[in-house]
């Protein structure tokens, strides 16, 4: 059975593992999850991430963040989805809660965080936002 949109299910089993307060979580593996896990890395939204390989997909295991048992990660939403692709120029590249969240942007230099985006003045697809 093939998956309509795997980056909102990522988000999905993202939110449900810091809910039920796992410390990990594990995604079936592609090339953008693994891009996406990185800039959430970066800015301090999880502790840190593994791809483990195995015979099939490959699989991300994903360490949750929590901060006095409370997850980092306070909301995550998909922007761009199948059905409405949200594409951003690089002088409109928008600021999340008034620069307190992140947005994560596809670019044609690679999956980046909205901050990064501005200052290398490129714009793209609009995946997501997370505070």
């Amino acid at each position: 059975m093939s998956m309509t949109d795997p980056i909102a299910d990522m988000l999905t089993r993202i939110r449900n593992g810091i809910q039920a307060k796992h410390e990990k979580v594990d995604i079936p593996s592609s090339n953008l999850k693994v891009d996406i896990a990185k800039v959430l890395m970066e800015e301090g939204y999880i502790s840190g991430y593994k791809v483990i390989e195995d015979n099939r997909q490959n699989i991300i295991r994903v360490h949750l963040k929590y901060d006095d048992n409370k997850g980092v990660i306070t909301k995550i939403r998909r922007v761009s989805k199948p059905g409405r692709r949200v594409y951003v120029k690089a002088d409109k590249v928008p600021r999340v809660l008034r620069g307190f969240g992140v947005g994560v942007i596809s670019t044609s230099k690679g999956v980046v965080s909205d901050q990064k985006a501005r200052e290398e003045h490129i714009g793209g697809e609009f995946l997501l936002e997370i505070w």
